[in-house]
């Protein structure tokens, strides 16, 4: 897919599911290779981001069996992982390479981890400096502040670290690297970030206990962890595509199945409701550690509000379809503390504020974020207009955050450099398509 045209004119109806959770899949690929035994892990992400995680792991010489819907994982135990005979691309994956880092420090062998070209201009420093600490032996271009990153393994020392932010990629790697280190890893943040790892380690017995704000990792563990099958849950960041979708489009009504529901990904539901959002979670269970449950979303009128510092490490990965909510919704909307999304993919506050602009959107960039004087009653039920040249700027969220804020257009819009949606929803297109052409409840 390297362009992507929406047309709008019918509400989204239906029932639908999304693809397995990113950042799930990937933590269960590394706990299932140092696993004794055999793992199955079901409702995986097929996105390009998660398949350059397995192929990592299969470089490392951990036999992984492929299907659509499976993952069958032959665990080499806890010292099984061997040296690669090349590079290991990890793609566009900011948490691929991340995690790999604290994954490898700490083995007897050498490894060169590397990326696209958006991966290269990322920030490395934040995972390398604590790693460092502990005793890594790490280089990487300007003094291992940028991939690749090449990496000596060693014996690692576990560290009590106090990061300055709250990020789930720099937890998620010290506490790879702390299985391997002696003694104790300690870690705290300023606040909670996405805990998905700590869910994993706990689901399959890794001793991770907390005091207080602070995880604490024995490293070494006398005994591994066997293999365990696992179903990945929905990803909350590809339903929240829908859930904005079907809020800002009148006469929407649809059902998002299996949808993972973890407290420190789901910002974006409180942000919704306090907006004025009609969101119904149902059935609500657990998978592999995680919460889960069916949302069910109906097309409300929205008003703008104020989203500070501490919601956004619970809404991170769904700040770009936000602002299309706030752009259509009465009222301003401010955006502060988010100086994160600078780093992703792309600069998401440059990018969606410039995207959004040319699409009739009255915004004003900051520093830390953005003001969004929501068109509301300004213009026509709240449209958009269609951008001449919408562009992804190589970023999956923003390609398909600019198609949902399509749908409010008066006529077709195309999107360009869209290829980047396979990266984690390789099947957006057809699942939007299908919710457009659904029958709307009670019509």
């Amino acid at each position: 897919m390297t362009a992507l045209t929406i047309t709008a004119g019918r509400p989204l109806a239906g029932t639908t599911t999304v693809p397995g959770d990113k950042s799930v899949t990937h933590r269960a690929i590394m706990l299932t290779a140092l696993a004794e035994g055999t793992s199955v892990i079901s409702r995986y992400c097929r996105g390009e981001d998660c398949l350059n995680t397995m192929r990592a792991l299969q470089s490392l010489g951990v036999p992984i069996d492929e299907t659509p819907e499976q993952l069958t994982v032959h665990g080499k135990g806890f010292w099984g992982l061997t040296e690669p005979q090349g590079p290991i691309d990890c793609g566009n994956s900011g948490t691929g390479i991340r995690l790999l880092a604290g994954l490898l420090a700490g083995q007897d062998f050498f490894t060169v981890l590397t990326g696209d070209e958006s991966i290269r201009r990322r920030p490395m420093g934040r995972v390398v400096k604590p790693l460092r600490q502990m005793g890594a032996v790490i280089a990487g271009r300007k003094g291992g502040e940028l991939a690749p990153l090449a990496i000596t393994g060693t014996r690692l020392c576990g560290i009590d670290y106090r990061s300055p932010v709250a990020s789930a990629q720099v937890k998620s790697s010290l506490l790879l690297a702390g299985l391997f280190a002696e003694g104790a890893t300690r870690f705290s943040e300023p606040r909670l970030s996405r805990d998905h790892t700590e869910r994993m380690f706990r689901f399959f017995g890794v001793p991770l206990t907390r005091e207080g704000d602070t995880l604490v990792l024995q490293g070494r563990p006398a005994v591994g962890w066997t293999g365990r099958d696992l179903v990945i849950p929905g990803d909350f960041s590809a339903a929240a595509f829908f859930v904005v979708g079907a809020t800002i489009v009148p006469g929407s009504d649809i059902t998002i199945r299996n949808v993972g529901i973890n407290p420190t990904r789901t910002g974006l539901l409180d942000v919704m409701r306090s907006m004025g959002a009609d969101i119904q979670v149902l059935n609500t269970r657990e998978e592999a550690g995680e919460p889960v449950a069916d949302l069910r979303v109906r097309s409300a009128p929205l008003k703008g509000v104020t989203i500070g510092e501490d919601l956004i490490p619970q809404t991170i990965d769904e700040f770009p379809v936000l602002c299309v909510a706030a752009a259509v919704a009465e009222g301003d909307t401010v955006i502060t503390g988010a100086e994160e999304l600078r780093v992703k993919e792309s600069d998401r506050i440059a990018t969606m504020s410039a995207e959004l602009r040319a699409m009739g959107a009255r915004i004003t960039e900051r520093s830390d974020g953005m003001v969004i004087q929501g068109l509301g009653k300004a213009a026509e039920n709240g449209r958009l207009q269609p951008a001449r040249q919408a562009q992804s700027h190589g970023d999956h969220r923003v390609a398909m955050s600019l198609a949902i804020g399509a749908l409010t257009a008066a006529s077709p819009m195309t999107i360009g450099d869209t290829a980047c949606v396979e990266t984690s929803f390789p099947d957006f297109e057809s699942t939007l398509t299908a919710l457009l052409t659904e029958p709307a409840r009670g019509l």
